[in-house]
């Protein structure tokens, strides 16, 4: 089944520039523009509004570029039943996984699904949850591995891996930093209110992480006062050891922090999220997906932060 043509549309849309896209395409820029002219004079009607920075969708191009990714995800479909009627060991796999902890995890993961399946191509997409959601619905992604509460869940399927908890932390030489730990226990609690005026760094509001931070500070009743927001919860760990200000983290960051700079703390609500591994409701999941799921759940299923 040759799409070529439907590819060449779908990235102009995507980049909003012809320029762009044929870079993306490795295919000249004058090849790319007489695919588009073609498939215009066919349908008898242009598909972009044209100016020097900025190429969008006209009414029909909307109506073609959101068949076309419909097209494309029944093509992928179909390639990969027939390829499961076979083997099941040919074929591609698009997995997403967020910034940081995601793709450590799939460069884990994928030493051993390789063993079972080397001559899959896998194709890694890296990106924020609400995006990856977004590709997973348009059918440009197989599975999508994502951290979230269940207030950021949608209609598609999510299978639990693991529950993390989410922790405070704050400059080791902050007046709370040497509170001792119960005996026991890898950390001490500490109540948010306490540190109600003091600077935190937080995740941006794009992210599924922001959701459940803004959820901690409401419930204790403070707002809390943003000094920095990022996408990156290494930056989070680079101004906190600056002793610039506090932050919230995932348990998957908070263990591997020296002690001797950053102070950890349950808080003590115990707030947790859950890693999960979400794939398309009524869509196909083929064998080599159905592999990769179960790696995760190998070598991940018995993470927990929880004591």
């Amino acid at each position: 089944m040759d799409t070529r043509q439907i590819e060449y549309i779908l990235q102009i849309a995507e980049e909003n520039n012809i320029t762009h896209a044929a870079a993306k395409l490795f295919i000249t820029q004058s090849a790319l523009n007489q695919q588009l002219i073609k498939l215009e004079n066919e349908l008898g009607t242009p598909l972009f509004h044209r100016s020097r920075t900025n190429w969008h969708l006209t009414e029909a191009g909307k109506v073609y570029v959101e068949n076309a990714k419909e097209m494309m995800r029944i093509k992928r479909e179909t390639y990969q039943k027939i390829h499961d009627l076979s083997d099941g060991r040919h074929g591609t796999l698009a997995l997403g996984f967020t910034a940081g902890r995601g793709i450590n995890m799939f460069t884990q993961a994928y030493a051993v699904f390789h063993q079972r399946f080397p001559n899959i191509t896998v194709r890694p997409l890296e990106g924020i949850v609400r995006n990856l959601q977004k590709h997973l619905g348009q059918g440009e992604l197989d599975v999508a591995f994502l951290t979230l509460v269940d207030s950021d869940r949608n209609e598609d399927i999510y299978e639990n891996i693991f529950e993390e908890e989410l922790f405070v932390v704050i400059p080791r030489h902050h007046p709370l930093g040497s509170r001792p730990i119960p005996s026991g226990w890898q950390y001490a609690s500490l109540d948010i209110r306490e540190l109600r005026y003091e600077p935190f760094v937080l995740m941006d509001k794009s992210s599924t992480m922001r959701s459940m931070v803004n959820r901690i500070f409401s419930e204790a009743g403070i707002t809390p006062q943003v000094l920095f927001e990022t996408g990156n919860n290494l930056t989070i760990i680079s101004m906190i050891r600056a002793r610039l200000c506090c932050g919230i983290l995932p348990y998957y960051y908070v263990k591997d922090l020296d002690p001797e700079e950053i102070a950890s703390f349950h808080l003590t609500t115990r707030p947790t999220w859950h890693f999960t591994a979400c794939y398309k409701k009524g869509g196909y999941l083929s064998r080599p997906a159905r592999s990769f799921i179960d790696v995760v759940k190998e070598q991940w299923g018995g993470y927990s932060s929880i004591n």
